[in-house]
């Protein structure tokens, strides 16, 4: 069961901005920078951190958690939770949490949410225009079309996103 995204979700928050700047960040190094960690071998704490991450997102659905946040919970430094998601997820730990918001926008917007600006704003999208390129780059379509297509009388739409986990 998905909860309602609040509707004083703030416009852009810090920590949606500074959550996007560090996805920028590690993408720009992604390129240039080769990960030396990934030769290491696979250890059971950072699958437990792995796993803790998991479960604390499964459990949260209602608003974004950002990285400093998520870390904090498990107990970890953000640069090892970092390590856990790259490595079981192939993904920085910026990018997976930004993929995780899109889905959860995504689940909204086929259960007929108010708007899609809306829902934007409460996962944490300060910026609509790169929200929408990402939305449409990840799924193949505008945020829009999903909303309209949610809302068509007897149209019962395909979600993608079931059956993907975080």
């Amino acid at each position: 069961m998905t909860s309602q995204p609040t509707d004083d979700a703030p416009f852009a928050s810090g920590e949606s901005i500074k959550e996007t700047l560090l996805a920028a960040i590690d993408n720009a190094f992604a390129e240039i920078v080769p990960a030396k960690w990934t030769t290491r071998a696979n250890t059971t704490r950072q699958f437990k951190v792995f796993n803790d991450a998991r479960a604390i997102l499964a459990g949260d659905v209602a608003h974004p958690i950002y990285s400093g946040e998520l870390a904090r919970q498990i107990g970890v430094s953000v640069r090892t939770l970092h390590d856990a998601i790259q490595r079981y997820r192939g993904v920085s730990l910026h990018r997976y949490l930004r993929l995780r918001r899109l889905w959860l926008v995504r689940q909204q917007l086929l259960a007929g949410a108010p708007s899609v600006k809306m829902c934007a704003l409460a996962y944490g999208f300060w910026h609509l225009s790169d929200f929408s390129r990402s939305y449409r780059s990840q799924f193949g379509e505008a945020p829009s079309e999903t909303l309209a297509a949610s809302r068509r009388p007897g149209a019962t739409r395909a979600d993608p996103s079931r059956g993907h986990g975080s």
